[in-house]
């Protein structure tokens, strides 16, 4: 029993200093841990294609196949963000006066948005991501370099892994690597079909509704909600403040706002459950909480990241048997 104690007490105090590590050591872990990531999610790629192709001609055609994807999800990205500013570089007139009108509503209420002092802020935050632009463009360069030089080496570190571990643990490694990947595969798998049926439920809403700039709001609903819970609210936001500019005094803003809601929800609470099965299997509570530990350790790279590597933790927990509680705990309804 005494055992047991010092040992919870030695991992409530490491849990804690492993996250302050990994914080402090971002510009390294980050890139690492998001590389892994994406190998994970590509591998299947490499072993199709290594059944018809050389092994440095298939790690060509996976980077190739890899490449082509993250220019499209860039290209999205970028139409995306530079329509939605320029409609608002547009309508930036109406949309100073709609945010007058609402910080005059809710000082009435009692509710602080900040006046002139919130519009300032609102301001430089859209500054602030424009001029991070570099310094993302540069962590997606290192991570590219990682999975560029990791993918041909994965033969050779399965072959490491074996030897290093006797007879006993090798099938036990093996099996824990094979299924933390494959997760992580049914995981991206799940997320990009939803992502597709949120992107084209919100640019048909925004199409029958009237609203300007239907393709945008559904192509930034489908790149959001690969962030979960913080993604799914904040694809709700541009298009509602935007029908807000468009339609002033009417109530076609709240109707929009709604259905863009009603979309998320059906999305998230009902067909996401259906077609997730089994492939990720962890608490809803044990998500908000994972997102908002990652978030903290690593920003958005670590939302995006958050389920991925909280599903590694709990499948190596599982692997153990003083550690199967805690997977057990956080892992679904069975």
């Amino acid at each position: 029993m005494g055992g047991r104690v010092r040992n919870g007490w030695l991992a409530l105090i490491a849990v804690p200093l492993v996250l302050l590590t990994l914080r402090a050591s971002y510009a390294v872990t980050m890139p690492i841990a998001v590389a892994a990531v994406v190998i994970a999610a590509v591998w299947p790629v490499e072993v199709w294609l290594r059944r018809v192709l050389p092994e440095r001609v298939s790690s060509l055609g996976t980077i190739l196949v890899l490449l082509v994807t993250t220019l499209g999800f860039i290209a999205a990205l970028y139409f995306s963000a530079a329509q939605v500013v320029q409609a608002f570089a547009r309508r930036w007139a109406e949309f100073e006066s709609a945010y007058e009108s609402a910080t005059a509503w809710a000082d009435r209420w009692g509710l602080p948005l900040g006046g002139k002092e919130g519009y300032a802020r609102l301001i430089a935050v859209g500054q602030d991501l424009l001029g991070n632009a570099y310094t993302i463009s540069v962590y997606l360069a290192f991570i590219a370099l990682l999975v560029v030089l990791g993918l041909p080496e994965i033969p050779t570190l399965r072959r490491k892994l074996q030897e290093a571990f006797g007879a006993d643990k090798r099938s036990e490694v093996a099996y824990a690597a094979d299924e933390i990947a494959g997760k992580i595969r049914g995981y991206l798998a799940t997320t990009t079909l939803t992502s597709i049926i949120t992107g084209v439920a919100s640019a048909l809403w925004a199409l029958a509704m009237g609203l300007d700039l239907a393709l945008v709001w559904g192509t930034l609903n489908f790149l959001l909600n690969y962030i979960p819970v913080v993604g799914n609210l904040v694809g709700i936001v541009p298009p509602s403040l935007y029908a807000v500019v468009q339609f002033p005094d009417s109530v076609l803003p709240i109707v929009i706002f709604v259905g863009f809601g009603a979309i998320q929800f059906t999305v998230s609470n009902v067909i996401y459950p259906v077609l997730q099965g089994r492939s990720v299997s962890l608490s809803p509570v044990v998500v908000v909480v994972a997102l908002a530990v990652w978030g903290w350790v690593w920003g958005v790279a670590g939302m995006l990241v958050a389920i991925p590597l909280t599903v590694a933790f709990v499948i190596v927990c599982e692997q153990f048997p003083r550690t199967r509680w805690i997977a057990i705990l956080m892992s679904g309804s069975r």
